[in-house]
């Protein structure tokens, strides 16, 4: 394998084409740099240089060989260059696991702000239902995420990043689909789709508390992992459904979204391990005005 400093040589007399003025430039004397060129020469196996006088001149082989050290050059200064961009992370990649409500609320801001801040970041989204992403993140599939109140768990950080109350999403043809806001116990007699407990424990865990409170067990006709499964069942199955504010910005033309009185609120965290060194995290929580 070909040593970088001999490529520099051999460029520098390529540009002069004289050995005392490419010595020069190298800072170097010419007889050193006269028995590198030909060590080159020896190891590439044929003459670059024609020789002639104080002038020489490239060979039809040294204009090939000076082609693509010009271009090893280049690849070399840019692997340099993304070293050191990756390491200040100004360079890298960042992935950032979610619950699809987040993808309604906080995640295009900072998606936004990245792209801002940090073109050379590229960011790489993942759509992952809640209860699984500390499992990701401990796992270091995943740098963030995004997701519902859990139980604090050692070596995560998080942070709260949004409260928002829930809103209940009903077929445009349901009977209540015109009232300005309703009540929970409105619905006392409508079939229900939620989150599954295994999916979303926190959010499913709202629900059906917030339907007790007010003195009914809901009537859970499915159970789903995933928001725009379960609005694809009132759509369809002309269920009703709790969810999070933000999932009103998910056009469907026979859902309509309406408040309640009494909402309860659902907190969306941001998470990681503490023990992550990725380097583009700092540049995400200043970018994204997170503490760290």
């Amino acid at each position: 394998m070909l040593d970088i400093k001999p490529l520099r040589y051999f460029l520098a007399l390529a540009e002069t084409r004289n050995f005392h003025r490419a010595a020069e430039r190298l800072h170097m004397s010419q007889p050193p740099l006269s028995r590198r060129i030909a060590a080159l020469e020896r190891e590439v196996g044929t003459p670059l240089f024609a020789r002639g006088g104080r002038q020489v001149t490239l060979t039809p082989a040294g204009a090939a060989f000076h082609a693509e050290a010009v271009a090893i050059l280049a690849a070399l200064q840019r692997a340099q260059a993304l070293a050191r961009a990756t390491a200040a992370g100004s360079s890298g990649r960042l992935r950032i696991g979610f619950t699809m409500c987040a993808a309604h609320s906080v995640v295009p801001g900072w998606v936004r702000a990245m792209r801002a801040a940090w073109p050379q970041v590229a960011l790489e989204l993942r759509e992952i239902v809640s209860d699984e992403l500390p499992d990701r993140l401990a796992a270091g599939e995943i740098d963030l995420a995004v997701m519902f109140d859990q139980r604090a768990r050692a070596g995560l950080a998080r942070r709260l990043v949004l409260s928002e109350p829930m809103c209940v999403a009903l077929p445009r043809s349901h009977p209540r689909a015109r009232a300005r806001r309703l009540r929970i116990t409105d619905l006392r007699d409508d079939l229900f789709a939620m989150t599954a407990q295994d999916a979303g424990s926190r959010l499913h865990a709202e629900v059906l508390d917030f339907c007790r409170r007010h003195g009914f067990e809901p009537k859970v006709s499915f159970e789903v992992r995933l928001q725009q499964t379960m609005l694809g069942l009132v759509n369809d199955a002309h269920c009703v459904a709790l969810v999070p504010d933000s999932m009103r910005r998910v056009a469907m033309q026979d859902i309509v979204f309406k408040r309640l009185d009494d909402a309860p609120a659902v907190d969306l965290y941001l998470a990681w391990s503490e023990g992550n060194r990725n380097p583009c995290l700092p540049g995400f929580f200043s970018a994204c005005a997170i503490p760290a």
